[in-house]
């Protein structure tokens, strides 16, 4: 089966690629999503070796920031029936889990932020879902030949 591509969005504030890469491993369970259609994505089309765009969200410098790879593949988010956890979800248990999540490893930090600006206004990458308005969803797939370009122009100084 042909390896995927994905963009995760996180806020730098919570968990940044320099979090990510810190970790013991290298590797974080990527949880608090709760957006079905992230959810699914991770649950129905991740697997073991996907590489995804680590992108940082509302910041100075919003756009991708290096590269992760999907370790682990989807099983249930434990945040989502913690009461008094930020993620809780009262219609989420053990038994009949609501929420999932996936294992990312750090692959990559790029040297530079390819920002948002740069996404939109390339011609290779203008049709992402992360440059297209309206867009709000934290887990996006990518095709094979955004991903190549998106980080040609990371790497390039």
């Amino acid at each position: 089966m042909a390896r995927k591509y994905w963009l995760f969005k996180s806020e730098p504030e919570e968990f940044s690629i320099s979090d990510l890469k810190a970790r013991p491993k290298q590797t974080e369970p990527w949880d608090g999503v709760r957006n079905y259609q992230a959810r699914n994505f991770m649950r129905d089309e991740m697997k073991v070796g996907d590489l995804a765009l680590f992108y940082h969200s509302n910041c100075d410098t919003v756009g991708v920031v290096g590269v992760c790879e999907i370790t682990r593949e989807a099983y249930p988010d434990p945040t989502s029936w913690e009461k008094g956890h930020k993620h809780f979800d009262e219609k989420s248990s053990p038994e009949n889990p609501r929420w999932i999540m996936v294992d990312v490893k750090w692959k990559e930090t790029f040297p530079r932020t390819v920002s948002l600006q740069e996404l939109k206004e390339h011609p290779k990458l203008s049709e992402m879902r992360v440059a297209q308005r309206g867009n709000r969803l934290s887990i996006t797939p990518v095709d094979k030949a955004e991903f190549d370009q998106v980080c040609q122009l990371a790497r390039k100084s």
